[in-house]
């Protein structure tokens, strides 16, 4: 009830109380509630309010519920001067305290902050200036609360309320009592709050409660209409029951109509997507029409099938510590920084924005260096299901969307059909080989893929068997490549191309040791203390009988050796061998490969190239010989049309620069020069053998050997630039490989030299140039007798 004093003061008065700050609620005049208290200011507060008789503070609400520690700023002007009528203690420093609201209070300056807040108030009394717009206002306010108890959908008002509303006059209290009661934010009644005048207090509670009540009606009608769905649903499912029963006991029960009741259970319980559950529904009407030997019936029956099989909505759980998705990934995989990075900063993201879509990335590499197993690495590391799809050597367009509903056996793509087979909606996707798919007169998948990894367009992937929108956004596909150049550039646009070069020799000795070894044991059921791998023993393997940018052929040899002790311990021999050296070459047999460096001596017109193929970098050599002729280049060894015309600029330099490389000027007068790369099985094609070429017909024609340590690569020009090219990294992996520990590269390609580890950087030697003039002072020797040469040294470049 209100105050009796409400009304009656005659003017403001002025007081100094301890403040105790509220939060997410507001405290009206004549109302009584009751609070926690558990901040240790709030509890000193009470503690010394409950030494007086009749304890009087103010009660503020604080502008942020978050602010443990409010002060005068975080407070509202505004507040409530409250009687504390009962305190319970809780604990230690915990009351609950019940207070009754007296009066309306404005802050004019705080007098003290510790041990708690004390304030300068002005106790507002209430203004009872009536008239018949407030009359008229309170009674709309009476008949709008009447109209929401009786809704009785409202649990904040209690059964006695409406009795309450008929015993109060004061349009004021009315207006505070209504306010204190209803179901919005507390900022909304702090504004009810500060209505100092009744009018406009009316006015606020009046717009407020007009609103909840218009809320309640449109909960009941909704309420109502889900009664009566229920109500039909119900009746429908009876007659169904009762249709069933019938048809069981005249024994015209089939099985079919058991399976559709079934379907249409599932397709109930899975609570698709609303246009795939209309077209679920309505595929299942149809389906009750036709015959069950009918082949509409089949096709029909396989769709509902993939509808109701395939993922709408189930999703795995991510896992967003990244801690731990380092830890898996480095347990599975060594080195490869740049991919690690990368999918720890996408969870690093999921972590901080959970509906961020999926990366599309693109691993590209040579062969066996675990761009396949590094993405069933990343599904174990988030958490994720992991599903595979080859494309190499995929041809037709409907692989990937699938085929229309009206051919025989037509069936989704390969997308829709591997999402079925995880069965969540957000698996890691690895898509292998993309490099490999062809195309021909049934469409290009490529161009189908561009749909799948368009960020902006795969939430609504349409596949031609489906026919319905299928979200593709939350997947993280993973592409795999061992070269850029076969893959369309609208493609390789859409992904985040990540190169994951070759391991260097001592990569692939702790790869082995970390990784291979331990793998091969347990996969042929030998302990360590039957088989200890020696150092020796693994280097052997990777020198003498593997040569490759991975490790693929290296875990093959680690477990021809693991099954020749294997074979022992199975025949009862008791084996606890070493492989070492000799063991390593009693089980595999004479080495398969050699230094390609040692049996090479240096001769004139031939010089030591590096090149890049599908496998990684390799070395090349460039053969230069010349005969009686009548001027004519001839080239051999597969070579494709850019190659030809790096020969033929070599040629043209070497001409032009004849004087001061010491030879005749006239030298192609009577002869014929045959340029020839060793390895005619393999096509070659590329720029990057220009300076390669320049070197070995210089060689050639002034007599002076090439260094057979030294390797380069680079494009050459009419005007003797050497220009960048790819694949520096790769390249300088090959040589070191090979032996070779100096490589002269394009000066523009400096930039590349950081993504080399600085263990190969401390063992090669790494030349810029910038113009080929500078190359042949650093790979010649001593030269020999020329073959017809007028000069037998080769001066320094002009």
């Amino acid at each position: 009830m209100p105050d009796e004093t409400r009304g009656k003061s005659p003017s403001d008065r002025t007081d100094v109380l301890p403040i105790l700050p509220l939060r997410n609620s507001v405290l009206f005049p004549a109302s009584v509630v009751p609070i926690n208290v558990g901040r240790p200011r709030s509890v000193r507060l009470i503690e010394e309010a409950l030494q007086s008789e009749r304890p009087v503070i103010g009660i503020v609400t604080q502008r942020l519920a978050e602010t443990e520690d409010p002060g005068w700023a975080d407070l509202y002007k505004v507040g409530t001067a409250a009687r504390i009528l009962k305190v319970i203690k809780l604990g230690a420093a915990n009351y609950s305290v019940v207070l009754q609201g007296l009066s309306r209070l404005v802050l004019d300056a705080g007098t003290q902050s510790e041990p708690y807040l004390r304030a300068r108030v002005r106790r507002l009394a209430e203004r009872a200036a009536r008239d018949v717009e407030v009359d008229a206002l309170a009674i709309n306010l009476k008949e709008t609360a009447r109209q929401v108890i009786e809704l009785q959908l409202q649990p904040n008002l209690p059964k006695e309320a409406s009795t309450m509303l008929d015993k109060i006059t004061d349009p004021g209290a009315l207006a505070d009592l209504v306010a204190s009661n209803l179901t919005v934010a507390t900022d909304e009644k702090q504004n009810v709050l500060e209505a100092i005048d009744v009018k406009a207090r009316l006015r606020l509670c009046l717009q407020l409660l007009t609103r909840q009540l218009e809320v309640l009606k449109v909960k009941r009608e909704i309420s109502s209409m889900v009664q009566e769905e229920m109500g039909k649903n119900q009746r429908e499912y009876v007659l169904r029951q009762q249709m069933r029963a019938i048809k069981e006991e005249l024994g015209e029960l089939e099985a079919d109509e058991d399976d559709l009741d079934v379907l249409r259970e599932r397709i109930g319980d899975l609570h698709l997507p609303p246009e795939v559950d209309r077209v679920a529904k309505k595929q299942l009407s149809r389906l009750q029409s036709m015959q069950p030997s009918s082949a509409e019936f089949t096709v029909t029956r396989t769709y509902l099938d993939w509808l109701i099989e395939l993922p709408w909505k189930h999703t795995t759980p991510d896992v967003i510590e990244i801690p731990d998705v380092r830890r898996v990934l480095d347990e599975d995989h060594y080195d490869l920084e740049k991919v690690k990075t990368r999918i720890v900063e996408y969870i690093a993201v999921r972590k901080l924005k959970k509906d961020k879509k999926g990366p599309i990335l693109c691993f590209i590499g040579p062969p066996g260096v675990g761009k396949t197993s590094l993405g069933r690495s990343i599904a174990r590391a988030i958490g994720r299901r992991f599903v595979r799809a080859s494309l190499g050597g995929v041809r037709d367009e409907a692989e990937i969307r699938g085929h229309r509903r009206t051919y025989v056996g037509s069936l989704p793509g390969r997308i829709l059909q591997a999402m079925k087979k995880t069965g969540t909606v957000n698996p890691v996707f690895l898509l292998d080989e993309v490099d490999k798919m062809g195309k021909d007169m049934r469409g290009d998948p490529a161009s189908a893929l561009l749909e799948v990894l368009d960020p902006e367009q795969n939430h609504v992937f349409a596949d031609h068997y489906l026919e319905l929108p299928y979200d593709l956004s939350q997947v993280l596909f993973i592409a795999t490549a061992n070269q850029a150049d076969t893959i369309p550039d609208a493609l390789l646009d859409r992904m985040e191309v990540i190169e994951i070069p070759g391991y260097t020799r001592e990569d692939k000795r702790r790869i082995s040791r970390q990784h291979l070894v331990p793998k091969q044991l347990a996969e042929h059921g030998i302990t360590p203390e039957r088989l200890d791998f020696a150092d020796e023993g693994i280097d052997l393997i990777i020198d003498s009988y593997t040569r490759e940018a991975g490790v693929r052929n290296l875990e093959r040899e680690i477990a021809s050796v693991c099954r020749a002790i294997a074979v022992r311990i199975a025949s009862g021999e008791d084996v606890h061998a070493a492989a070492d050296a000799e063991l390593v070459k009693t089980v595999l047999g004479p080495e398969k490969y050699s230094a390609e460096m040692a049996e090479r001596t240096p001769e004139p017109g031939i010089a030591t190239g590096l090149t890049l193929t599908a496998a990684g970098g390799a070395i090349m050599f460039v053969e230069a010989k010349k005969m009686p002729g009548r001027a004519r280049l001839h080239l051999t060894g597969n070579l494709g049309g850019v190659m030809k015309e790096s020969a033929e600029t070599a040629l043209a330099f070497v001409r032009s620069r004849a004087h001061a490389l010491g030879i005749a000027e006239d030298f192609l007068k009577n002869i014929d020069v045959h340029l020839h790369i060793p390895g005619g099985a393999t096509p070659k094609d590329g720029a990057s053998a220009g300076i390669t070429m320049f070197t070995a017909l210089a060689s050639m024609l002034s007599g002076a050997p090439v260094d057979p340590r030294v390797a380069m690569t680079g494009e050459l020009t009419l005007r003797g630039a050497v220009l960048a090219v790819g694949g520096i990294k790769e390249k300088v992996l090959a040589a070191h490989r090979a032996g070779i520990r100096r490589v002269i590269i394009p000066r523009r390609n400096e930039r590349d030299i950081v993504e080399i580890s600085p263990e190969i950087r401390e063992q090669v030697e790494l030349v810029l140039v910038n113009r080929v003039d500078e190359v042949l002072p650093i790979v010649l020797t001593e030269p020999k007798e020329p073959e017809g040469g007028r000069h037998s040294s080769v001066p320094p470049p002009t």
